[in-house]
């Protein structure tokens, strides 16, 4: 795209600029769009599971339900109590969303259809993500109120807790594929047995293609791990004093956030753009098609759990955490590792 704007007159400096702010519209403008349709299916998918009908009376099948939830929240008073930290309090939800888009620049949906693929792009995502819990600690802090405090610890813990066993799984595929590049690592995953695409098909791999699934779900609050938005004891968790714009930054930096993680668990463990299976006219179909799917049906994944899965108790999620998926990833960064060493790397000999 720059050797596009170069053309037409402008400086390197200056087409690389153009060319990077029209990479990141196209980027957040349908990214935005994809979470208004997520929240949508959402709900559709927990009606369907509750027998119920779900969103179907603004637009057809209730298709602009949620633009119209953006327009109520858009058009209401922003409230911020009168004890609260004003700056914090308003910073803390742009925090949660900023990071939320960053974290999109180095996914590839394509080959070569990303806008920036640098080597360290996996280092960045998890760098990143880390960076969310700022948003939240910031939010319980600066609403000087006893449950989103409480929540903003809860959310801190739990997010960090799962980081840990996240960084180990990402080790095992870094080993396995030898790079940091998303887009290497999706190529690494072509054709294990001749005809299957994806390190979820690696015996290896498959177990820590579960444990992502599972501390994805966790890194992101969902049920059956939304402790932070528990309502019987926090309320509605470090958003409770929210109102207006402030808190439809939230809803839309967890909805980028949990579309991220699918898109990561696609990415990852199961092939990324590549079709599941190694075959030459599944190839016709354009790889940012298979992406989409795979997006979705991680996304569905989630959508029933929490429509099914009932809520852990704080201690079962940091047992869960800190006792089984810790010990499990570190191992198999220990198998992984050890096995390539005698095979791939000839320590054998």
């Amino acid at each position: 795209m720059t050797s596009f704007f170069q053309s037409l007159g402008l400086p390197y400096e200056g087409a690389w600029l153009i060319s990077t702010i029209v990479g990141i519209l196209v980027i957040a403008l349908p990214l935005m769009l994809a979470v208004a349709m997520i929240i949508y299916a959402d709900r559709k998918i927990w009606a369907a599971m509750a027998l119920r009908k779900g969103p179907n009376v603004v637009g057809p099948f209730g298709l602009l339900q949620s633009f119209a939830d953006g327009l109520k929240v858009f058009l209401q008073e922003t409230i911020i109590p009168s004890a609260a930290n004003r700056a914090l309090f308003l910073i803390a939800p742009i925090i949660t969303f900023t990071v939320a888009l960053m974290a999109w620049a180095v996914i590839p949906f394509q080959a070569g259809v990303v806008l920036a693929d640098i080597n360290v792009g996996l280092l960045y995502i998890l760098a990143i993500s880390s960076l969310g819990v700022y948003g939240v600690i910031l939010a319980g802090w600066a609403s000087n109120s006893k449950y989103p405090f409480f929540s903003a610890i809860r959310a801190s813990a739990q997010m960090i807790s799962y980081e840990v066993s996240i960084g180990f799984v990402l080790i095992c595929v870094v080993l396995w594929a030898g790079s940091f590049n998303l887009s290497t690592i999706v190529w690494t995953q072509k054709g294990y047995y001749g005809f299957l695409n994806g390190n979820g098909f690696n015996p290896l791999l498959f177990p820590m293609s579960i444990v992502f699934l599972i501390s994805s779900m966790a890194e992101t609050a969902r049920a059956p791990f939304d402790l932070t938005e528990a309502e019987s004891e926090l309320v509605a968790g470090y958003q409770t004093e929210y109102s207006s714009m402030a808190f439809a930054l939230y809803w839309l930096g967890e909805y980028a956030n949990v579309i991220l993680m699918c898109a990561l668990n696609a990415l990852l463990f199961w092939g990324g753009w590549l079709p599941p299976l190694d075959i030459g006219f599944l190839y016709w179909v354009p790889g940012i098609i298979w992406l989409f799917a795979k997006i979705l049906f991680f996304f569905f994944v989630f959508s029933w759990v929490k429509a099914t899965v009932p809520r852990y108790r704080y201690d079962q999620l940091m047992r869960l955490g800190w006792k089984i998926f810790l010990p499990l990833s570190l191992a198999f960064v220990v198998i992984v590792s050890g096995f390539l060493m005698l095979t791939r790397y000839g320590g054998a000999s």
